[in-house]
């Protein structure tokens, strides 16, 4: 079959037929089809046009472009219906052609330059969203998106514009229920599909068809953000994430990798069918190759930075799921992170982020972690010797929680042996320098804790109602998840049977004018509040742990 192209300009020509130059017509035939559809500078007798005569102004053009402002219509149900009217006669119209003639372009092309202009005009629905409802009642949505295999590419890109457009956030902000309906009815006659095939077969060397990737990828973000059921039923329909991962593994940058990317990680944050499955098709491997071009280096700008930072995020989604911590440990990711940590470049921080989630409850990380030399990395940080004019994206005071965090998965993860010895050790040098520090951290969070506690009791007087659970997660905010951590910590210290650091924890104490009931108060504060999210038994193995601590101190 045979296929036109129509972008830019109605009268630019013919471009690809079934993906290939049209070279069969001839140049002169090509000019003589198209003069007929522009306004010509002279009159058939060779005299001067209207508009030379009056000094290059048309004014009959301008007559009728007086006339047409004042025939506009409304946009109501009259006007969508005579839109779909007209649009869905130019589809016959293209269809019969196309069948009747399947080997002459030409004697098709008007009928898709029609066609095109027809879905050009149903962009102007994006402008009255609460119209949708009738629109998909119209039954024309599964016309529309059956032209997303249209043979001419071009009209599949002009669909993937209309749906742009007609998904766009902006446009459904405030229309939650007319979205809602035209979303369904997308879903439910395949634009997922359609899309992604449509999607494989556009070309990375073809500007337009770069555009419409992008855009293609806007549609799909919009859908998400009306439906976030939409996130998985594409990985699971699609060969979406096939299709980002090659993406991906290119070394270039480009924008269309930036935004895959970003699209990459919408899947995998709130999905963890998307985050296994992505595992089970090397992902992890995969994103750690992407970020590791970046170990040595910065990115050259701050659409580049931005990819950088979507790809640690989609690694450290990746890294929820035990599986994934399996791959990455076996593809030496604690390696690489503490690699790009020695670099102290703009990747510094985002390392420690994916280290804390890759040793979250899980040992064989943390013990790993403590093999590489990370204790020699990671406890400078943690001592505040951070590179931050090298990470302007990630606070200082983020990255001091992170570390918080990690040193708290050690304490958790080594238990016993040389590796444990060398964690305690950490503690002894320099003449207990990091119990001091801790001690600091404690003091800092715990007044801020305080200040968000006294602050919500002030509320509360104010006649403003809050449940405890509120209470809870708005300190939880203010810094008490980093307290309790940091009481996890002393706790750990406070029961390693070394009596030197029992003293330093004891004097500190002291000097700050507390007890170590202060400690144990935190202590059972988390205690009381850890949840079942890995199941009843882990919940009381973790409350068991605490309650060791709380009755040791």
């Amino acid at each position: 079959m045979h296929c036109i192209n129509i972008r830019e300009n109605e009268v630019k020509g013919f471009k690809k037929i079934s993906g290939e130059l049209l070279h069969t017509m001839d140049a002169t035939d090509e000019h003589n089809h198209y003069t007929a559809k522009r306004k010509r500078d002279s009159n058939e007798d060779g005299e001067d046009s209207p508009a030379v005569a009056n000094g290059g102004v048309d004014l009959s053009l301008l007559e009728e472009i007086e006339k047409s402002q004042h025939s506009v219509e409304v946009l109501d149900v009259k006007t969508l219906k005579k839109l779909v009217l007209s649009f869905e006669r130019r589809l016959r119209d293209n269809i019969a052609a196309r069948l009747k003639y399947p080997d002459q372009p030409e004697k098709f092309a008007d009928s898709e330059i029609e066609l095109h202009e027809e879905i050009e005009k149903l962009k102007i629905l994006a402008g009255a969203p609460e119209l949708y409802p009738d629109l998909v009642n119209l039954n024309t949505i599964p016309a529309i998106l059956d032209l997303l295999t249209h043979d001419n590419t071009d009209i599949a890109i002009d669909v993937v514009g209309l749906l742009q457009d007609l998904t766009d956030e902006d446009v459904l902000d405030e229309n939650d229920e007319p979205a809602r309906i035209l979303v369904d009815c997308l879903i439910e006659n395949n634009v997922l599909e359609s899309l992604l095939q449509n999607l494989l077969r556009l070309s990375e060397t073809d500007p337009d068809e770069v555009a419409a990737i992008y855009s293609t990828l806007t549609t799909i973000e919009n859908l998400i953000e009306v439906k976030p059921a939409v996130a998985e039923m594409v990985c699971e329909r699609t060969k979406l994430l096939r299709w980002i991962i090659g993406k991906i593994k290119v070394r270039e940058f480009d924008s269309n990798k930036q935004y895959a990317s970003e699209i990459l990680a919408i899947l995998l944050q709130s999905s963890a069918a998307n985050q296994k499955r992505l595992g089970q098709m090397n992902g992890v491997d995969v994103v750690l190759q992407a970020v590791a071009m970046y170990k040595s280096r910065d990115p050259k700008s701050l659409d580049e930075e931005e990819m950088v930072e979507n790809l640690f995020d989609c690694l450290c989604c990746l890294l929820m799921p035990l599986e994934n911590k399996e791959r990455f440990l076996k593809a030496e990711g604690v390696e690489l992170m503490i690699i790009i940590m020695n670099q102290k470049k703009l990747c510094y921080g985002s390392a420690i982020r994916a280290l804390d989630f890759a040793m979250t409850n899980y040992p064989p990380a943390c013990e790993r972690f403590v093999d590489v030399m990370g204790l020699k990395t990671a406890f400078p940080a943690f001592m505040g010797k951070i590179p931050t004019t090298k990470n302007k994206k990630r606070s200082k005071e983020e990255l001091e929680e992170r570390l918080i965090s990690l040193v708290a998965s050690l304490f958790g993860g080594v238990l016993r042996g040389s590796r444990r010895e060398r964690l305690l050790s950490k503690f002894v040098e320099n003449e207990y320098e990091k119990i001091d520090r801790l001690m600091e951290l404690y003091m800092r969070y715990s007044n801020r804790v305080k200040a968000e506690s006294e602050r919500l009791n002030d509320l509360e007087l104010d006649d403003l109602e809050m449940d405890e659970d509120e209470k809870y997660n708005r300190k939880l905010e203010s810094g008490l998840y980093s307290l309790q951590l940091i009481a996890v910590i002393l706790g750990h210290l406070w029961t390693s049977d070394h009596p030197r650091i029992k003293a330093r924890i004891e004097l500190l104490l002291k000097q700050q004018k507390l007890t170590k009931t202060d400690i144990k108060n935190v202590l059972q504060e988390y205690h009381d509040n850890i949840g079942d999210l890995d199941g009843p038994d882990e919940k009381e193995k973790a409350q068991a742990k605490i309650q060791r601590f709380i009755t040791a101190l």
